[in-house]
């Protein structure tokens, strides 16, 4: 009996799925390492990787780099693999190399952002959320607490994914809103947001693009501060729910980042073994965390999974 035959066999008899050839499918995301939100993402592949058996390999820039980042894509094109899965901040500057990998032959599935510009480019679909109307829910929540003026915190200028937040935000808010940009240093984004409430009396919210890197430097601001100041983050980590928990901050908007790196990797082996593949954008987000759900997340966002 082959190897081929016995793996099959014994995943048979385990009542595992497993992929009759060993897929080889290369993910390139825009994630920084040193950004929590991305070691879930990264999580969610290699979860993936384990599951169906395919050889995954991740990859990103150093720094926020739409060069660099293009660069690592056209380099995955020439390996020529079984799938391509990739974000997209920047659609025109990223455009190019993955048409590329579409004009190859090569199937892709992009994650996180780029749910705009996806279909145009030739991805076979998206798993995600619309940025735009999840800062429109966030904002329209926030105003119904009583919000009216309000900072959105962009820790990654030129992601066109946070850019349209920010603008949904505002729409949903209905108040006045100022954009702080900042790099992606939690020290530097907690002394702006303090700068930025200490020069202005009127701002009663703050709303954060990731909980990890800029929802727990805000919240330590404004307690700072000794003011009352709602603040609100996108995505989860386990200090910032516990902030919910504590009536430190009012919410955080989930798009559970776990699913969109296993669930690419997941069709992308599927694709490639049996040739299934959703037939549209796979949408893993918005979801509002309030206090009510916030303390129940707290050990799965800790163990990377939320």
């Amino acid at each position: 009996m082959t190897n081929l035959f016995k793996t099959a066999a014994i995943a048979a008899i385990l009542g595992v799925a497993s992929p009759a050839l060993a897929q080889d499918i290369i993910v390139v995301s825009h994630g920084q390492a040193n950004d929590p939100f991305w070691s879930v993402v990264k999580n969610g592949v290699d979860t993936a990787a384990e599951h169906t058996g395919a050889n995954v390999d991740y990859r990103a820039p150093e720094t926020f780099d739409m060069v660099a980042m293009s660069q690592l894509i056209d380099a995955a094109v020439n390996q020529e693999p079984d799938g391509l899965v990739v974000s997209i901040p920047d659609g025109d500057a990223l455009g190019p190399s993955i048409e590329r990998a579409v004009a190859a032959g090569i199937p892709v599935i992009s994650m996180n952002s780029g749910s705009d510009v996806a279909a145009d480019l030739g991805v076979s679909l998206h798993v995600g959320q619309s940025e735009f109307d999840a800062g429109k829910a966030a904002g329209e929540k926030l105003a119904e607490m009583g919000g009216t003026s309000a900072i959105c915190v962009n820790h990654e200028v030129g992601n066109v994914a946070l850019d349209l937040r920010c603008s949904g935000f505002e729409e949903g808010f209905g108040g006045a809103v100022a954009v702080l940009p900042t790099g992606n240093d939690p020290a530097e984004i907690e002394s702006k947001v303090a700068a930025a409430i200490a020069s202005d009396d009127g701002v009663d919210t703050v709303m954060a693009l990731g909980a990890g890197l800029a929802g727990e430097p805000a919240v330590a601001a404004v307690q700072a501060s000794g003011r009352d100041i709602r603040v609100a983050s996108f995505d989860l980590s386990a200090n910032f729910l516990q902030s919910i928990v504590d009536g430190e901050a009012a919410f955080a908007i989930d798009q559970q980042q776990f699913l969109q790196g296993y669930l690419p990797v997941a069709f992308l082996a599927m694709t490639a073994e049996y040739g299934l593949m959703p037939g549209g954008d796979v949408p893993s987000g918005p979801n509002l965390v309030t206090a009510d759900k916030a303390a129940q997340v707290i050990e799965l966002s800790a163990q990377g999974i939320r």
